[in-house]
C-alpha cells in the first residue's frame, strides 16, 4: 500500500468533488464557464463592436473584425476548454489511484483472511504433525509460493505445494526465514519474490512458532494428566500416591515445593505429605493458608507472609482445594521461590489435576478401608476355622491321649492303637495348618507380575499339598493391576478348594491370553454338585463360588464351574484385555 496518497484522493474517498492543482473543483469550473462566459462574451463583443465602429474606413473595420473573431474568440474558447479538461484529467488520475488502491486493499484483505484462517487452523491442530501440515499449506496460500517447507527441532517437517504446481515448471526462487524457537520456513516462488514477501514470511514464522508452542504445552498437559491418572490407577499406598501426584503437578509448572493437607474423619486438616528443598516430611499441623483455601473452596494465591509459613524458602504459594460430592478431602499446596511462578493460565490445569488427586485420595482411603475389612473378615474366618477344625481335633486328640494314659498299664494293645489314631489325627491337623498358612501367605503381584507370580504359586502349591500340578501359559497377557489381582485371587481360591475338598491327585492350570484372558483350573478329584453349594463360603480362602463369580462379572468377565460327583471339577474365568 502507498505510504501517502495524492491531495485529491482523500476527498475522492469521502465522496467530495476532485480539485485541480489550483484548488478549483471540476464542477466549479464547468459552472463558471457555463454562467460567466456567455454574458462576458456578449459584453466583450458589444464593447469591441462599439470600438470598431469608431474606426475610420471600412478596411480597418474589416481587419479589426477578422483579428477579433479569428484570433481572440478561438483563443478564449481553447483556454476555457483546456481549463475544464485539466480538472477532468485530475479526476481521471484520482480514479486510477483509487482503482490501484482498491486492488492493493483487495490483495491485503485476501492475505489477512488467509492469515486469520491459518491462525484458526493452527489453534485447532491436534498434534505437531498437524501443525506443520497446516502451517505449510497456509504459507503457500498466503504468500503465493509454489512450495513451502517448514522444519522444527526434533527432525519434524511439513511440506505443501500450490495447486497445479510441479517441479518441471522451471527453476524456483527460494526465500528462507528462521522460525522463533528453532527451525525454518523455506518458500519457493515461480518468479522473484515480491518486496514484502520476506516480512510476510517472518510474520507467518512467528505465528507458526506460537502454534508449535501451544501444541507442545497441550502435549505436556496431556502427559501430566496421564501421569497423574497412572498414579491413581497403580498406587494404593497413600504416601507414595501423594508423592507421585504432587511430583507430576509440580514438575508441570516448575514448582520447587509441594504439600498435601488432608481432612481426617473428624474434619480436622492435618499435614499428610510435604516435599521441599529440605527433604520430605509427614505429619504436623496444617498451615493457616490451607485453612483459608478450604474455606474459600477455590484456588488461592498466598500472601508473602502466608507463603513463608507454608514453605520457608517460597515467595509464592498456590493452594488448590480437593473437594468432591461428599465434601472437603484436603488442600494441595505448591510453592516456588519465584514470586510470579503461578500464572492464571496454569491454574485451570492444576485445578483439574487437583480433582484427579481428590479421586486418588478417595480411592486410596477406600482401598485401605476395604483392606481393614478384609483383614477383619479373615481374622474371623481363621478364628472360626481353628475353633471348628483344628481346635476340636486337637481337643479330641488330647482326650485320646488321656484315655491312653489310663489304659497304658491295663490294656497296652488298646493304648497303642489309641496312640496311633491320635498321631494320625495330629498329622492331619498339621497338614491343615500348613494349608491355611500357605493360603494366607502374602503374594507380591506388583513385584513379580501376574505370570511369574502364578508360576511360583502353582509350584509351591504342588509341593505343599503333594499334588501333581501342570501349568500351561500361552498367548499375551496384559491386564490392569486390579484385573491381575482378581485373576490371581480366583486361581488361589480354586486351588485352595482343591486342596481342602477335592481329594485330587492331579491338577491342570491353564492361562491363555488373546482378546480375553482365560484361566482354567481342572482337577481329577471327587467333584460336587455346584447347585447345592454355590453360595457356601470355602474354609480355605474365604470366598465362595458366588463371590468369585461376582468379582469376575463386575469387571466384564465370565465365570463358570463345571463339576459332578466323581468326575472332578473345572473352574473357568475369562476377563477382557484392555
Amino acid at each position: 500500500m502507498p505510504d501517502h496518497l495524492p491531495d485529491a484522493l482523500p476527498e475522492a474517498l469521502d465522496g467530495a468533488p476532485v480539485r485541480g492543482p489550483r484548488g478549483f473543483r471540476l464542477s466549479d469550473r464547468v459552472r463558471v464557464v457555463r454562467n460567466v462566459l456567455p454574458p462576458l462574451i456578449v459584453l466583450v463583443v458589444g464593447v469591441v463592436e462599439f470600438l470598431i465602429s469608431l474606426l475610420p474606413g471600412a478596411a480597418l473595420e474589416l481587419w479589426a473584425h477578422l483579428l477579433f473573431y479569428g484570433l481572440v474568440g478561438p483563443a478564449v474558447t481553447y483556454f476555457s476548454v483546456e481549463w475544464i479538461a485539466e480538472g477532468t484529467r485530475a479526476r481521471e488520475r484520482a480514479e486510477r489511484q483509487l482503482l490501484d488502491l482498491y486492488g492493493e486493499l483487495r490483495v491485503s484483505h485476501a492475505r489477512l483472511g488467509a492469515v486469520q484462517e491459518l491462525m484458526r487452523d493452527l489453534s485447532d491442530a491436534a498434534d505437531m504433525g498437524a501443525v506443520l501440515d497446516v502451517a505449510a499449506r497456509g504459507a503457500v496460500r498466503v504468500t503465493g509460493a509454489q512450495r513451502a517447507t517448514l522444519t522444527v527441532p526434533g527432525g519434524l517437517s511439513g511440506t505443501a505445494r500450490a495447486e497445479g504446481s510441479s517441479e518441471a515448471s522451471g527453476p524456483l526462487h527460494p526465500l528462507k526465514v528462521p522460525v522463533p524457537g528453532g527451525g525454518a520456513l523455506a518458500l519457493h516462488f515461480q518468479d522473484a519474490p515480491p518486496a514484502d514477501a520476506e516480512a510476510l514470511a517472518q510474520a507467518l514464522a512467528s505465528e507458526v512458532a506460537r502454534g508449535v508452542e501451544a501444541v507442545r504445552q497441550r502435549t505436556l498437559d496431556l502427559m501430566t494428566l496421564y501421569s497423574v491418572d497412572q498414579s491413581i490407577r497403580a498406587e494404593r499406598n497413600m504416601r507414595r500416591l501423594l508423592g507421585r501426584v504432587t511430583h507430576a503437578m509440580a514438575g508441570r509448572v516448575g514448582a520447587g515445593a509441594r504439600a498435601v493437607v488432608l481432612s481426617d474423619q473428624d474434619g480436622v486438616l492435618r499435614l499428610e505429605y510435604a516435599q521441599d528443598a529440605h527433604g520430605e516430611r509427614r505429619g504436623g499441623v496444617a498451615p493457616a493458608f490451607a485453612q483459608r483455601v478450604a474455606q474459600a473452596e477455590a484456588a488461592l494465591k498466598a500472601t508473602d507472609e502466608e507463603a513463608g509459613e507454608v514453605f520457608p524458602e517460597a515467595r509464592s504459594v498456590l493452594g488448590l482445594p480437593m473437594r468432591d460430592e461428599e465434601g472437603l478431602v484436603g488442600v494441595l499446596l505448591l510453592g516456588d521461590p519465584d514470586p510470579n511462578a503461578f500464572d492464571d493460565a496454569r491454574v485451570s490445569l492444576l485445578a483439574l489435576m487437583a480433582g484427579q488427586a481428590t479421586l486418588a485420595v478417595r480411592n486410596a482411603r477406600a482401598y485401605l478401608y476395604s483392606e481393614e475389612l478384609a483383614i477383619s473378615d479373615e481374622r474371623a474366618r481363621i478364628a472360626r476355622e481353628i475353633h471348628d477344625g483344628v481346635a476340636q481335633s486337637l481337643a479330641f486328640a488330647a482326650l485320646k491321649l488321656d484315655v491312653v494314659a489310663r489304659q497304658i498299664h491295663t490294656d497296652p494293645p488298646k493304648a497303642e492303637a489309641e496312640v496311633r489314631a491320635a498321631t494320625t489325627l495330629l498329622r492331619e491337623q498339621i497338614r491343615e495348618v500348613r494349608r491355611s498358612i500357605f493360603a494366607l501367605r502374602p503374594i507380591d503381584l506388583e513385584r513379580y507380575g501376574l505370570l511369574e507370580t502364578v508360576r511360583r504359586y502353582v509350584l509351591d502349591f504342588g509341593e505343599q499339598n503333594g499334588l501333581r500340578v501342570h501349568l500351561n501359559v500361552s498367548g499375551d497377557v496384559h491386564l490392569a493391576p486390579g484385573d491381575e489381582a482378581v485373576v490371581f485371587r480366583i486361581l488361589q481360591e480354586s486351588l485352595n478348594n482343591v486342596a481342602k475338598h477335592a481329594r485330587a491327585q492331579e491338577v491342570k492350570v491353564t492361562l491363555h491370553g488373546a482378546e480375553q484372558v482365560t484361566l482354567r483350573v481342572q482337577d481329577d478329584g471327587a467333584g460336587f454338585d455346584p447347585e447345592t453349594i454355590t453360595g457356601r463360603v470355602s474354609s480355605a480362602g474365604g470366598l465362595g463360588l458366588l463371590q468369585m463369580r461376582e468379582r469376575i462379572e463386575a469387571r466384564g468377565g465370565l465365570y463358570r464351574v463345571l463339576s459332578s460327583p466323581g468326575h472332578g471339577t473345572l473352574v473357568e474365568a475369562e476377563l477382557p484385555q484392555g
